[in-house]
């Protein structure tokens, strides 16, 4: 059954938008990134593959495998029983406690561990430390890690579950609408992106109004659409309902089960999740910080996440340093057209004081990957003398001889231009933003 036949079966007066053959990304590379954070970005690739050619930015709050299914066991969704562990002899005990047969499965901030060694089904407690002693401290790189890949320090030891079906089933936010989204599949155990490549037909996708929420004949409209049949179509149902309960009282931004089985003995079983949350609805649950393993972060924006700026690391070689989101997504972009690679995602804000910029700039600095670097501030809360000031200071601080163009306008912005060319700094200054993004490129390359 189809995308399409799916939306046939709902009542008329119903709010169904089935958008796999309407949705469109329109705009630059700034619309595209403000419509989708990072990991939703995944899911609408189903929708629109041009975003997995452009640089995705986002703010988001991952958390681990374990993490996820502690949570989804708390809303009544079955989960294999498992342990977590930090050391060997803890995987040797949770082996024992499971019955010696069990799975061994590393615990990064990424997809893909399965493919690149980092799940492994185990028949003893002593294949388990085995595995275990290979895969702690391992550096493990999948499509999703990139090439330097995350260190593994936490593994969870489960059960080995008897599989007879498998699903793919998430709830993520669709930024276009404005509105969650469920994205179901009979094809489970694969990246969903491959299923939409491969049998679009097989991707059921149902978004919810926010006025109405979820009812159960939509879920069971779509646990019949992937096969479901008697007591497991039932369960699937209350699953469902489960799902969008907790996306909506633990501020998720997606919660993906993949696999999502029903096992030999016709039990669903949440196999993996994944879950992101929405670090805007931290007031909310301050619990989460406690959650969030450092290890799995790039020590430069835990950094910034001490001074609240807003800063995504990237691949390129150009640190940026930008005042407003939409200003700082829009240089990017420019970047990006005029061939050169952005080193950072970084906004400082409008009222920022100069030991903020400073260590803004610091942060920049401390990229061993960056060049040079491209300072785009419009001064109108933002003062340009406080944006000089700081930037001397963090240039002072770690001898800074890399090539700087600043453009810079409003509020006192002479001032701050005399201050940078008096600094003795290696200090450009632009008035037009394509001149600007030209003259960083060139002195980088």
């Amino acid at each position: 059954m189809t995308c399409r036949s799916l939306r046939d079966l709902d009542d008329p007066e119903t709010n169904f938008e089935f958008f796999l053959n309407e949705f469109q990304v329109i705009g630059g590379g700034a619309a595209a990134a403000a419509c989708f954070s990072l990991n939703s970005c995944l899911h609408a690739a189903i929708l629109a593959p041009v975003l997995h050619e452009r640089p995705q930015y986002g703010v988001i709050m991952n958390i681990h495998e374990y993490q996820a299914k502690e949570i989804l066991r708390s809303f009544g969704i079955p989960v294999p029983q498992g342990r977590v562990a930090f050391r060997e002899a803890q995987v040797e005990r949770a082996a024992r406690e499971l019955g010696g047969r069990c799975v061994v499965k590393a615990q990064i901030y990424a997809g893909g561990r399965g493919k690149a060694g980092g799940v492994r089904l185990v028949a003893t407690p002593e294949e388990a430390v085995q595995t275990a002693k290979n895969l702690f401290g391992k550096t493990l790189v999948t499509p999703q890690t990139g090439p330097e890949g995350l260190i593994v320090r936490r593994i969870l030891v489960e059960e080995a579950v008897e599989v007879s079906r498998e699903f793919y089933l998430s709830l993520t936010l669709d930024r276009q609408t404005s509105r969650y989204c469920i994205i179901a599949s009979a094809e489970g155990g694969m990246e969903i992106e491959a299923i939409a490549e491969k049998s679009p037909e097989k991707i059921h996708l149902l978004t919810i109004d926010p006025f109405v929420g979820l009812r159960t004949y939509q879920a069971r409209k779509l646990a019949l659409a992937l096969g479901m049949r008697g007591n497991v179509c039932e369960e699937c149902v209350t699953l469902i309902m489960n799902l969008y309960r907790c996306c909506l009282e633990k501020d998720c931004s997606l919660v993906e089960i993949n696999p999502l089985v029903v096992t030999g003995s016709d039990w669903l079983l949440a196999m993996d999740a994944k879950m992101n949350l929405d670090d805007n609805a931290l007031f909310r649950h301050p619990e989460y910080q406690e959650m969030t393993d450092l290890s799995q972060i790039d020590p430069l924006e835990i950094t910034a996440g001490e001074f609240d700026l807003s800063y995504i690391k990237l691949k390129g070689s150009i640190g940026c340093m930008v005042n407003g989101a939409g200003l700082a997504m829009a240089t990017l972009d420019m970047l990006s057209e005029y061939g050169g690679e952005p080193a950072n995602f970084l906004d400082v804000g409008g009222g920022a004081g100069r030991d903020r910029v400073a260590a803004a700039f610091r942060i920049i600095l401390d990229d061993p990957a960056v060049k040079g670097v491209f300072v785009n501030i419009f001064g109108g809360i933002m003062r340009c003398d406080v944006i000089a000031e700081g930037i001397i200071q963090a240039a002072s601080d770690t001898g800074c001889h890399l090539p700087i163009v600043v453009r810079m306008d409003g509020t006192l912005v002479e001032e701050g231009k005399r201050l940078l060319h008096e600094s003795g700094l290696n200090v450009r200054f632009t008035h037009d933003l394509t001149e600007g993004v030209q003259a960083i490129v060139g002195m980088v390359r």
